[in-house]
C-alpha cells in the first residue's frame, strides 16, 4: 500500500508541475482552445459558401488548390521570419548578435531575406507537384496576377512575423506557440476558400483591413470572372505599407523593452 501511495505521490508531483506551468503561460491555455476554434469556424464558412453556390462546386478544385498554395505563402513568410528569431534563442546567440555592431534593422532585412529564400523553395515545390498529381498549374491558372498575389501576401506574411518575433523576444521562449498559431488567427477572415460576404458584417469590417482578404478576394476574381481587380490590389498594397509601418513599431518597441530588462540573453519561458 505503501508503494500505491508513493506513486500516487509521484504521479500528483508531475500533474502539479504541469499545472503550474500552465497557470504560469496563457499562451498554452489558449492555444489548447485556438485549434478546434479556428477549425469549426473555418470549415464552417467554407460549408455555408458552398451551399451558395452551384458554380463554386464545379470548380472548388482550383478554388482550393489555388487557395491553399497562396496561403502557404503567407503562412511560410511569416512562419520563416519567426523562425529565424526563434532559431537565435535556442543557440542563445541574440544577446551575442546585439552586442555587436548590427542594427535591428538590419537583422529584420536579413530574416526578410532568408524567409523569401525559403517560402519560394517551400512553396514552388508544392505548385509544380500540384501539375502531375491533380493535373493544375497555379502559374498558368492565375498568369502574370500571381506574382501581385504573391508580394503582397509573403509582405503580410512579413508583417505578422515581425509582430509575433516581438512578442517572443519579449516574453521568451514560453510564447513561443504564438509563432505557429497567431497567423491561423486571421485565416478565417481572410477568406481564404470562400468570399467575404460569406462572414457576418462586424468580420467583414475586420477582413476589410487585412490585406490578405483582398488578395484571395482578387484571386477568386481571377479563377471565376477571368479579371484581374486592379482595385483590390491597390487596396492590399495600400494595407500592407501601413502593416509594415505598425509592425516595425512593434518590433522596435518590444526590443527596447527587452534590452531594458536584460532580457536579451534569456531563452526561458
Amino acid at each position: 500500500m505503501s508503494s500505491v501511495t508513493a506513486s500516487c505521490q509521484r504521479i500528483a508531483a508531475m500533474v502539479l508541475r504541469h499545472v503550474y506551468l500552465l497557470k504560469s503561460s496563457w499562451p498554452r491555455v489558449l492555444e489548447m482552445v485556438y485549434w478546434p476554434t479556428v477549425q469549426m469556424i473555418l470549415w464552417g464558412f467554407i460549408t455555408l459558401y458552398l451551399m451558395q453556390s452551384s458554380r463554386t462546386v464545379a470548380q472548388a478544385a482550383g478554388l482550393f488548390l489555388s487557395g491553399v498554395l497562396l496561403w502557404d505563402v503567407l503562412f511560410r513568410g511569416q512562419l520563416n521570419v519567426s523562425l529565424g528569431l526563434l532559431e537565435e534563442m535556442y543557440s542563445r546567440n541574440l544577446g551575442h548578435l546585439f552586442v555587436s555592431p548590427l542594427r535591428p534593422f538590419e537583422m529584420v532585412l536579413s530574416l526578410f531575406t532568408i524567409s523569401l529564400i525559403r517560402t519560394v523553395i517551400g512553396t514552388s515545390g508544392a505548385a509544380f507537384l500540384a501539375i502531375p498529381i491533380f493535373d493544375f498549374s497555379v502559374f498558368a491558372t492565375l498568369g502574370l496576377p500571381l506574382v501581385a498575389f504573391f508580394a503582397n501576401l509573403i509582405l503580410f506574411g512579413w508583417c505578422m512575423g515581425l509582430i509575433i518575433s516581438g512578442f517572443v523576444m519579449r516574453l521568451g521562449l514560453g510564447a513561443e506557440s504564438l509563432a505557429w498559431a497567431l497567423i491561423f488567427l486571421i485565416q478565417p477572415v481572410s477568406g481564404v476558400y470562400y468570399p467575404i460576404d460569406v462572414l457576418p458584417g462586424w468580420l467583414q469590417a475586420i477582413a476589410f483591413v487585412l490585406p490578405s482578404s483582398h488578395v484571395f478576394e482578387g484571386m477568386r476574381a481571377v479563377l471565376l470572372d477571368h479579371v484581374f481587380r486592379w482595385d483590390e490590389l491597390a487596396w492590399a498594397v495600400g494595407l500592407n505599407l501601413a502593416w509594415l509601418a505598425g509592425a516595425g513599431l512593434v518590433f522596435l518597441a518590444m526590443f527596447r523593452s527587452s534590452r531594458r530588462h536584460g532580457v536579451l540573453l534569456s531563452v526561458g519561458e
